[in-house]
């Protein structure tokens, strides 16, 4: 014999506030999480064009001119613009976040919080330094 769930017709229903769905709007906070959240998909346009680039230098000349001429659309290079920021964005909110998703003890002693973001950022100022030494040779 199967048992079946208890139900009648006045069956209780659970009381649900409605949620909008521009809830992020209401909060500085939310908003910020939603816009690194946004983020991502320029992080990832960047890594696809990244790897478009790589693929059209390994083609030969002709491939890595053609994209050089996608490359400089204008609308390619507003997107290009745009992921910028959002990139810079993503990266310092991450930076910021770091603190309180690493946790690390040295003695018995947590680190300060100060110490973990700013060893990211002094990672990556080097990081851009030696990128702008390669380029630009001096």
């Amino acid at each position: 014999m199967s048992e079946r769930p208890f139900y009648t017709e006045y069956h209780p229903r659970w009381i649900r506030t409605r949620v909008s769905t521009y809830w992020w709007l209401r909060r500085r906070s939310y908003l910020a999480f939603i816009v690194r959240e946004l983020s991502s998909v320029f992080v990832g346009w960047f890594a696809v064009y990244l790897l478009l680039l790589v693929r059209a230098v390994s083609q030969g000349e002709s491939r890595y001119e053609a994209f050089l001429g996608w490359s400089g659309r204008p609308a390619v290079l507003a997107l290009n613009i745009v992921s910028l920021f959002f990139i810079l964005y993503h990266a310092i909110t991450w930076f910021n976040l770091a603190p309180k998703a690493m946790v690390l003890r040295v003695g018995g002693t947590r680190v300060p919080g100060v110490l973990i973001a700013g060893s990211n950022y002094l990672a990556w100022a080097m990081a851009s330094a030696l990128v702008g030494w390669l380029l630009l040779g001096t």
